[in-house]
């Protein structure tokens, strides 16, 4: 599917943003004019608006927005024919960039769902200006009803997969696992992996690390990708001072606030972070500490009935659902190299998955 360039004839701009859209163009199109506002302070921004195969009508509202009046000259449309998956569409467009006769120097993936403060982009591109070893820095997130969220964290380990499922965390200083990281810090500061609702990446790292694992369809994949590019020698790192609101869950009904039952590729994308991460002996022993620390749940329900967490449905059955399939498919790496043709079906869609 060709892709409506705007070159920058003087050689490599600063930064391009990439927005994905999947059945939420309402909000694809508030979160391109708030983006429009950073340009006021961030002049050479440019935006590649994707649609994600929505199929319901967004790819000709959007191609028609784009050819207006308010976003000529900075903003290009790529519809996408198949939804396959976040990071196979984010990967559309970034190997179109990075191939690209001006290829910029950072890009910033924002979801759809994000509203970003005038100054937010500008902030992770001066981080990435002051950190010359950075590969990739994320912004606060903020709700709609203002409250900062934890967007900055660790990579699990089997102990973390013990002490999130017996939702005690007070086991946690026993077993080794580490706490979250701060969300109200006020200053910069390293982390594991940060939220890809609005992460900025250096071109740089993408091309020595690898761009998104196309394997996964929804969820995690910015995980695996920061774990390759610290892996790499990056650091990632997260910046207080890019302040971007996100509502969460627009595209996917996907909600962490209440209960509700997970979809399975949920449970698939967890299971392929995990071999991806560890290998498939370490990921087994990881469910298996999942499945102890949700034992010791069920037994202190019972003995404290008093005690109230929020459980996600049937988590237990989807869990085992998933890690009962075969995991040679999560075994084997699916990294396109950022010299790849574009356009090639994702991985999870051209192999065989339980």
């Amino acid at each position: 599917m060709p892709i409506s360039s705007i070159e920058d004839a003087e050689g490599a701009h600063d930064v391009s943003v990439v927005i994905v859209n999947y059945r939420t163009p309402t909000q694809a199109l508030a979160c391109l004019r708030s983006v429009a506002e950073s340009r006021a302070v961030f002049a050479g921004l440019k935006v590649v608006l994707v649609d994600g195969g929505s199929g319901d009508g967004s790819a000709a509202l959007l191609a028609e927005a784009v050819a207006g009046e308010e976003f000529a000259g900075w903003v290009s449309f790529l519809p996408l024919a198949i939804n396959g998956g976040f990071g196979w569409a984010n990967n559309q467009a970034i190997l179109r960039e990075l191939q690209g006769a001006a290829p910029p120097t950072y890009i910033h993936l924002l979801n759809p769902d994000a509203v970003v403060d005038p100054d937010a982009i500008r902030a992770l591109r001066d981080h990435m200006v002051a950190q010359p070893d950075c590969g990739a820095v994320g912004s606060r997130i903020v709700s709609p009803g203002g409250e900062t969220e934890i967007s900055a964290f660790r990579f699990p380990t089997v102990a973390s997969e013990f002490v999130a499922s017996a939702q005690t965390p007070g086991l946690a200083r026993f077993v080794g696992a580490h706490g979250p990281l701060a969300s109200g810090a006020s200053r910069p500061f390293e982390a594991d992996w940060v939220t890809g609702a609005s992460v900025m990446l250096r071109s740089e790292t993408l091309r020595a690390a690898g761009l998104f694992d196309d394997g996964f369809f929804l969820y995690f994949e910015e995980v695996e990708l920061m774990s390759r590019i610290k892996r790499a020698g990056w650091s990632v790192w997260h910046e207080p001072a890019s302040v971007v609101v996100h509502e969460g869950g627009a595209a996917t009904n996907v909600r962490w606030d209440v209960a509700a039952r997970r979809p399975s590729y949920w449970y698939r994308s967890k299971r392929r972070l995990l071999v991806r991460l560890f290998g498939k002996r370490k990921a087994a022993a990881a469910f298996l500490a999942w499945g102890a620390g949700r034992l010791l749940w069920s037994v202190r329900k019972r003995v404290q009935p008093a005690v109230r967490v929020r459980e996600v449905e049937h988590e237990t059955r989807d869990m085992l659902s998933a890690w009962m399939a075969s995991l040679r498919f999560d075994g084997e790496a699916a990294v396109p190299d950022w010299r790849s043709a574009p356009d090639m079906p994702p991985a999870w869609m051209r192999r065989p998955q339980g």
